[in-house]
């Protein structure tokens, strides 16, 4: 039976409602990195040591981990459509009162709540966006959202650029700048329907009609949604017990360790960027500049990854990337004293492909997954990644300080290892299936492209 969703056409409204969606990436980006350039005006006001500084930049991360744990979970309770309007509103207000922190404590109470706020949106926009995109298109459209992450945080550098010229407050205008962003994004999210896959998987069919006819038309027919649900009329449940078993658990693992090993150097570079630039030899004056390039690349990288992604499939091209990235980091680990140049060329490298396949960690638990605990998965990879990049970060500064740049190196290329090797053993390909064929449990853990 062909399906409106699966097989339909891309319309007006899809191309909305990934706009509407990416908001929250853009936000994510924005606000986790504004705090690595708010930290170079921010750390002397604050009298902030090494550990000080790991924990305002773990902070968030463990944020991140409590809500796609807790709030995957509720979104699929409780629907998407509310949680896509709630935490947005909570980031803005946890903006806007981190420009008045007096201490470190605070800050990292506040950058603590901001990642909830980031870590509830992970599962929701994208779990709201992948149930109603055609099959051929969900994979642009769903990486659009992590790509917009990058630009979100390539707007944070020329943002925290632009306001390090207004004095040794300027970082209380760094953290509180995401508010703008976020009440823009409230704005146009304001209306945006339910899923119908979901209200089906609730037994709501009435309502599930009614966003059908919305979006597709009033000759729109629930029959015209094939797959969605085995028995119509039966409340499918949702239980955190059901991503550990079986096939879901082997794919827990799968997309947990390579997201692991995706977001562990990306926060690296993203959180204490400037440290690292200037660990590489790269004048003071010029660390902005470089931070804004590097920001840049990884925007840059993810053009080419989305036309790749729904072209030669996402196994193939994390393990590309995950090679190339592997072999960046090792380059600088054995040749920290090299010309300044040559490592800001190989961490170039590195952005680029890390935008080029880092989109794919949103893409992946999405497709994976059935309806009814689609967001509770999504949220808990989140979450499983962000215990290693929280401990990675708190840790990173004491690295950088004790062993120098090789040492740091030596450990963001061993974590692109793993990330390899897990992609080839437990990958699956994606590309092309519908969604209830990619999320059905008895799919076979290894797909040829």
């Amino acid at each position: 039976m062909s399906s409106i969703i699966d097989d339909g056409p891309l319309t007006a409204f899809h191309k909305r409602l990934t706009l509407y969606s990416a908001g929250g990436p853009f936000l994510d980006g924005y606000a986790l990195t504004i705090i690595g350039i708010a930290f170079v005006s921010m750390k002397a006001q604050l009298g902030m040591d090494a550990v000080d500084v790991g924990l305002a930049g773990a902070a968030a991360l463990i944020g991140i981990f409590f809500g796609g744990l807790v709030f995957g979970y509720v979104t699929d309770r409780i629907g998407r459509k509310v949680m896509y309007i709630a935490d947005l509103l909570m980031l803005v207000v946890v903006s806007i009162a981190s420009a008045f922190v007096a201490e470190v404590w605070q800050l990292v109470l506040l950058r603590f709540i901001l990642g909830v706020a980031i870590g509830a949106d992970y599962p929701i926009a994208s779990s709201l966006l992948t149930e109603f995109v055609p099959s051929r298109y969900r994979g642009r459209l769903l990486g659009s959202l992590f790509v917009v992450w990058a630009a979100g945080a390539a707007a944070a550098a020329a943002a925290g650029w632009v306001l390090s010229t207004l004095g040794p407050d300027a970082w209380r205008y760094m953290l509180a700048s995401p508010a703008v962003f976020g009440l823009i994004t409230l704005i146009l999210r304001a209306g945006t329907p339910e899923s119908p896959r979901w209200l089906l998987s609730k037994g709501r069919e009435h309502q599930a009609l009614q966003v059908c006819r919305q979006v597709w038309g009033p000759d729109a027919d629930l029959a015209g949604i094939a797959g969605l649900m085995t028995n119509p009329g039966e409340v499918a449940p949702t239980r955190y017990s059901t991503i550990f078993r079986g096939v879901y658990l082997r794919r827990v693992i799968f997309v947990g360790v390579f997201f692991s090993a995706h977001v562990i150097p990306l926060f690296a570079v993203y959180t204490f960027g400037p440290d690292i630039i200037a660990e590489i030899g790269i004048a003071e004056h010029n660390i902005y500049l470089a931070e804004l390039v590097i920001s840049t690349l990884f925007l840059v990288g993810g053009v080419p990854g989305l036309l790749l992604v729904d072209k030669i499939g996402r196994k193939p091209l994390l393990i590309y990337t995950f090679a190339i990235m592997s072999i960046a980091f090792a380059f600088m680990a054995v040749n920290p004293s090299a010309p300044a140049v040559l490592l800001f060329a190989a961490l170039a490298v590195y952005a680029v492909t890390s935008g080029a396949c880092n989109f794919i960690e949103i893409i992946y638990p999405n497709e994976l997954f059935p309806t009814p605990v689609r967001a509770t998965a999504t949220g808990t990879v989140v979450a499983i990644s962000r215990v290693g990049s929280a401990i990675s970060t708190f840790v990173l500064p004491l690295v950088l300080t004790g062993t120098g740049l090789g040492g740091v190196m030596w450990l963001l290329a061993a974590v692109n290892v793993v990330g390899l090797v897990v992609t080839v053993l437990l990958g699956e390909e994606t590309r092309g299936r519908a969604l209830a064929d990619t999320s059905a449990a008895g799919a076979s853990p290894r797909i040829p492209a």
